[in-house]
């Protein structure tokens, strides 16, 4: 991962099914914890600008809270209207049991 990743939260701090977003580097982003496997997106949805972290995570979608729209997490992809944008995703790693997430790496998914 490029030396540029920012550790964002302990792995301990988000078990798996769980979403929730995290201020870094002043963006806001949402991690996500699908079968331990941690994902990062841009936490805004992409229609109406509702914190994803306050959304319904079911698999590997979560769905937004104000008008149901819903995102693919690991690819971003709008899968459920209103949404129709998709979603910028950053690269993630899990490294001595801390979440980091690399800005840099738009479009680059988890490893």
């Amino acid at each position: 991962m490029a030396e540029t990743a920012v550790p964002v939260c302990a792995v301990a701090d988000l078990p798996p099914g769980g979403v929730k977003s995290f201020d870094i580097e002043g963006e806001r982003i949402a991690i996500y914890n699908i079968e331990g496997t941690f994902y990062a997106t841009e936490a805004y949805c992409t229609h109406a600008a509702a914190d994803l972290g306050d959304g319904m995570l079911e698999g590997d979608v979560v769905e937004c809270s104000l008008h149901f729209g819903a995102f693919h997490v690991p690819s971003g992809k709008a899968v459920q209207a209103p949404c129709f944008t998709d979603l910028k995703i950053f690269r993630t790693e899990v490294r001595d049991g801390r979440v980091f997430v690399d800005l840099s790496s738009t479009g680059a998914g988890a490893t």
